[in-house]
Formats: structure tokens, C-alpha cells, sequence
């Protein structure tokens, strides 16, 4: 019923807004990281998705991105310094977490009266590193790991899947093949490098192409600054509806673990209002989906929506 909704709405021309970031949101708030926020802060990421469906999403996005236990072995040395970091036994909870997770966004959705009318999108990450294309793993592991995912999120009770930040061509193809088995639209977003290509160094206009020869439902640009994500638009701009959500800031993780903390500093230097010109701008040049990625907050969306009513 929800997803209806948003295929008709690009089916007839229409716009979609997606929400925005939420790992580097809960950083902002105060949240420190440890599994996800999901047990020690459920309330701050439900009300994070409470703020992005009082700002105007169409779709809001489960806070499942590296979500799993794959994703957890890779952060960690082993399992002493999982404990040490204060976020034990992750390896063994990233199922039930990922439940508890699409549980805060339905909960989200009945909180602000939204339920059957606002999809979950639920999200999948790549199995390392987004910025890290050298690290994915053969095409074989890659196609359990994601079929797994998927599925997972399916049975928790998300509408759609969203792949999100696919950095190479055969993760991608793989991460598309397992989603679609679970029967779900299924859309992928592609994070592109300012050579413009797929960060791999990969054609940007064949990944797009080989994700819609593989049915895929919508095809986006995100994990890249706002002029990045532009530069590279018409790539992605033929077949099936394309999307964009640039991120806001600079990446900046602590020095002991570069690949576990989503941290984004000089967020303030680019302005909701600023984010929602250049939204506008896409959309006028045959975007169908925008939102926000990492360093992106409710305000940014906020702006989108005041811009496109």
C-alpha cells in the first residue's frame, strides 16, 4: 500500500522526498555510537524519523546501513575490542537490531498518523567501507551477504529495498540480484568520485545501466558533496526514475577507527536553504527523488519541501 503510493506518484510525474541522514544525525544529538543507538538511544532515532515525516518525506529510510554482522567484524579487531569500545556481542545481535530498527520506524510512521501512506525504505549498505571499494569481497560473498539482508528486511516489514552507496560494479550487481528475490521494489544508490566515475574508478554510466538491465526501480546518486552529485546527474538520467542525495560537510571520523564513527564537521557551511536551491535545480533537470545523505538533517528537507510544495 505504501510503496503504491510513491510508484504512482513517479509513474505520473511527480516528485518524491526522501528523508535524510540519520548515522550522522544521531552523532549531532549527542548519541555516541554504540550498536547503532538502537538500545541505548531508540527514542533519539525514532524521533529523528518523527522529524523527517513532520518536514515532508514521502519515503523514510530504516537506520539498518551497516547493519549487519559482516559490517561488524570488519570494525572491529576481534571481539575484545568490540567489548572494549562498549558495544559487545554485535556481531551475534546485527539481526535483532535490525528488527528493532524497522520497529522505530514504524512506530515513527503511527506516531505521526503516516502509516500506509509513508514507505520504509529498508537500507543496505556495502559489506565494508562505502569509501573503500578496494575492500568488497568476491562476487560470491557478496551475493549471500545481500540476499541474507534483504530478506531480513522483507520479513521485518520493510516496503521497499534501498542499496545504499554501491561503490563498485559487482557488489552492486550481486546487492540488486539478492534484493529482488524477496519480490520488493528495489532501488540502489551509486556513490560517484570527481573524475566522474563509480568511486572503483568503474564506468558511472554502466553501472547505471547494468542496475536498470537488472530491474531495478529507481537509480540514484549519493555519498558525494552536493557539486560532485551534480556533475554527474546525467549518468544516471535515462530509463528508470533517478534520484539524488548529496552529503553536507566534511568527513571526519576520529583518528583510532576511521571506518566506524559517521562524523561530519563544517555541516553549518552549506545552509538548508543553499541544499534545497541545488535540489530544486535537480529536479528541473529530470531528477524524480531527491534527499539528503550523510551531514544532512530535517532542516534540509524542510527547505526541499517548501521549494517543490
Amino acid at each position: 500500500m505504501s510503496y503504491s503510493r510513491i510508484h504512482e506518484m513517479l509513474s505520473n510525474g511527480g516528485h518524491v522526498l526522501l528523508d535524510g541522514a540519520i548515522g550522522t544525525e544521531l552523532i549531532r544529538r549527542g548519541v555516541r555510537w554504540r550498536q547503532h543507538g538502537i538500545e541505548d538511544a531508540p527514542d533519539v532515532i525514532r524521533q529523528i524519523h518523527v522529524d523527517y515525516l513532520n518536514a515532508g518525506a514521502d519515503v523514510i529510510t530504516s537506520h539498518t546501513f551497516n547493519l549487519t554482522k559482516r559490517n561488524f567484524i570488519n570494525f572491529f579487531r576481534d571481539a575484545e575490542h568490540m567489548a572494549e569500545i562498549g558495544a559487545p556481542d554485535l556481531d551475534r545481535k546485527a539481526t535483532d537490531l535490525c528488527r528493532s530498527a524497522m520497529t522505530l520506524a514504524k512506530e515513527a510512521l503511527q506516531e505521526t498518523n503516516k502509516a500506509g501512506t509513508v514507505p520504509i525504505a529498508g537500507s543496505i549498505s556495502t559489506m565494508n567501507h562505502p569509501f573503500r571499494p578496494d575492500l568488497s569481497p568476491d562476487a560470491e560473498e557478496c551475493s549471500d551477504h545481500h540476499r541474507e539482508c534483504s530478506e531480513l528486511l522483507a520479513d521485518a516489514g520493510a516496503d521497499f529495498i534501498f542499496l545504499e552507496g554501491m561503490n563498485n560494479i559487482t557488489e552492486m550487481t550481486e546487492a540488486v540480484r539478492g534484493a529482488k528475490v524477496t519480490g520488493l521494489p528495489v532501488w540502489v544508490s551509486l556513490i560517484p568520485d570527481t573524475a566522474g566515475n563509480l568511486l572503483s574508478g568503474e564506468s558511472l554510466n554502466e553501472a547505471a545501466a547494468i542496475a536498470r538491465k537488472e530491474s531495478t526501480d529507481a537509480v540514484l546518486l549519493s555519498g558525494a558533496p552536493l557539486s560532485t552529485i551534480s556533475d554527474n546527474l546525467s549518468a544516471i538520467l535515462n530509463g528508470t526514475p533517478s534520484g539524488a542525495q548529496a552529503t553536507v560537510g566534511r568527513y571526519s571520523p576520529p583518528s583510532w577507527k576511521p571506518d566506524f564513527y559517521p562524523r561530519f564537521d563544517d555541516t553549518h557551511l552549506t545552509t538548508p536553504e543553499q541544499y534545497a536551491e541545488v535540489a530544486e535545480k535537480w529536479f528541473a533537470n529530470g531528477v524524480r527523488i531527491v534527499g539528503g545523505s550523510s551531514g544532512t538533517a530535517s532542516e534540509h528537507i524542510a527547505a526541499i519541501r517548501g521549494r517543490i510544495g
